[in-house]
């Protein structure tokens, strides 16, 4: 049976990523002679340093227009506005400070990171943000990885003598701001934690790429640079399952799931590695927990309608991606399954309807190139309905 898996992004802000600092971690926790040596680039050094190139872009391209004005404008002017930095989001990978200025392209985390780097060297403070959202999952492989929200806040520059109030000194910079954002109370992060947030995404994006060893050592100093950060814990359990080190594995998840009793992610995970390791009693009370906490999981509607596919049965398909896509409505691979039910039944409006969505809502430009050619092909079939898309 394929085991599905459940990650939390570094960028799922949840309750317990602000809580109280717990006690460092465990040592037992670890396992390290399981894996090779830590390679040497899976460290904090590189995650906000400054390129030659962006030091030359804070020179030519902010502090040369500042001319007396606003240097936290001018900084949020040259993010927010086309015709300069050209930012583009990306959700291939998380990336450091310089990749992301380099490839002008990032998720959101990246996108903080390198915003916080180019502040700094404007002599700029910075306040990191979580924004409480609704979840946003995804998968990669046979792994669920559930994403949060991060911004942050430009403030008055660390030389300012003036510490009085001022509105207009303060500049919150969101590349992908929630509808409701205004609506939202958002909390304060400290530095460490986005810094195990971003080695919890590493460790997350390495594990799907099948970089087991190295998605240990990213997860493992996760854990080390913020043990409340109870994600990376979770990260790191999930790498212990598929090393195969399954009482590891639910040492760990174990962890988690006592310093959040209700959260369904380390539910799930802890009840899995210990069906694995043949203790199902204590498993089967753990997945009753979890079936009132959440009936429907995530991707229950989709999981099914995949299997509705295989089956040939396309009306049932459709109706499930359906389902699905009312609790999730901007996710990309539900679009698409969901234009290719409908082209099996015959309906290419929908089936182009929904692949041009697929094509809109994806966060990669491997996944843009896929439906679009994809949504070529079923335009290019409209007089022949009985293709595949």
């Amino acid at each position: 049976m394929k085991h599905w898996t459940i990650l939390l992004a570094a960028l799922l802000l949840s309750a317990c990523a602000s809580q109280a600092p717990l006690a460092p971690p465990n040592e037992n926790l670890f396992r390290d002679q399981l894996f090779g040596a830590a390679p040497a680039h899976v460290n904090a050094d590189q995650i906000f340093a400054l390129s030659a190139a962006m030091r030359q872009y804070a020179k030519d391209e902010i502090r040369a227009k500042v001319h007396g004005g606003n240097v936290q404008q001018t900084l949020f002017n040259a993010l927010y506005r086309k015709s300069q930095l050209k930012l583009d989001y990306d959700s291939a990978m998380t990336r450091n400070a310089s990749q992301t200025f380099e490839a002008r392209a990032g998720n959101c985390l990246s996108l903080v990171i390198m915003t916080a780097a180019l502040a700094r060297e404007m002599d700029l403070t910075v306040q990191f943000q979580s924004v409480p959202i609704d979840e946003n999952w995804s998968r990669s492989g046979n792994l669920y990885v559930s994403s949060g929200h991060v911004n942050l806040v430009l403030g008055k520059p660390r030389y300012d003598v003036n510490k009085s109030y001022d509105n207009q000194q303060y500049l919150t910079i969101d590349f992908l701001p929630p509808p409701d954002l205004g609506r939202q109370q958002a909390t304060p992060l400290d530095e460490r934690t986005v810094v195990a947030m971003y080695m919890n995404n590493r460790a997350a994006e390495t594990l799907a790429e099948n970089k087991i060893e190295e998605a240990y050592w990213w997860a493992r100093k996760a854990v080390v640079q913020d043990p409340a950060f109870l994600n990376a814990y979770n990260t790191l359990g999930v790498i212990y399952q598929h090393h195969g080190n399954g009482a590891e594995a639910a040492r760990v998840l174990r962890h988690a799931h006592q310093q959040a009793p209700d959260n369904t992610v380390f539910l799930f995970n802890l009840a899995q590695a210990l069906r694995d390791l043949g203790q199902s009693a204590e498993a089967q009370l753990l997945t009753q927990r979890l079936a009132k906490l959440e009936p429907y999981p995530p991707f229950h509607f989709f999981n099914q309608g995949v299997q509705a596919m295989r089956d040939g049965d396309f009306a049932k398909a459709r109706n499930l991606f359906n389902r699905e896509l009312d609790r999730s409505p901007d996710y990309h691979e539900f679009h698409f399954w969901l234009a290719a039910a409908s082209f099996r039944l015959g309906d290419l409006h929908t089936a182009d309807k929904h692949m041009k969505l697929a094509m809109e809502n994806s966060t990669n430009r491997s996944d843009h190139d896929l439906y679009t050619a994809k949504l070529d092909r079923i335009r290019a079939h409209e007089a022949q309905p009985q293709g595949t898309p």
